[in-house]
């Protein structure tokens, strides 16, 4: 699946089958985030890949936005530099790498989190100095679904050309 596909696609994925993510889709999922751009190449972050089925029913149980990580074979936890400003927009860089990744592998994901994850920290033994900004579940649909059927805005809504309000093309 090439990239534009991916976007086009790509949906929020709430409900997962026990089925495993294998490892090469594993790498390839953390890999992607690894490999995002940052500001100044500072790369201020941490991620957590988890597949303990314990660990994550506990990361699930503090997570008040996504208590349904508790059925995700992988999670993984996403943290940022506390104080560093450009922290919170690469790893939000990097989620959407791995979200994207895991889509053209057939692997559903959605983000969680976005805050008040401060027993995260605590459970997984991460230091002070690093902040979790979300958890992201990962795993198969138990039933397909078709893909991409977007309910968007027309274009011309959000996108001007040159100047504000400039139709766009």
């Amino acid at each position: 699946m090439d990239v534009f596909d991916a976007v086009r696609t790509v949906l929020a994925v709430r409900e997962f089958s026990d089925k495993p993510v294998p490892p090469e889709t594993v790498r390839r999922i953390v890999e992607a985030a690894h490999l995002t751009a940052s500001s100044m190449n500072g790369q201020p972050w941490h991620f957590v890949a988890v597949q303990d089925r314990e660990m994550i029913q506990k990361i699930a149980s503090v997570n008040v936005h996504g208590r349904y990580v508790a059925q995700a074979p992988l999670a993984v936890v996403v943290a940022y530099e506390d104080g560093n400003r450009f922290g919170v927009s690469d790893v939000s860089r990097a989620i959407q790498s791995m979200i994207l990744t895991a889509w053209a592998d057939g692997v559903g994901s959605n983000w969680t989190g976005w805050g008040g994850l401060e027993a995260v920290n605590k459970l997984l033994g991460m230091p002070d100095r690093l902040k979790v900004l979300a958890i992201i579940p990962f795993g198969y649909e138990p039933r397909p679904r078709k893909a991409g059927k977007k309910n968007r805005k027309a274009l011309g809504e959000v996108v001007s050309s040159e100047r504000y309000g400039q139709p766009f093309m």
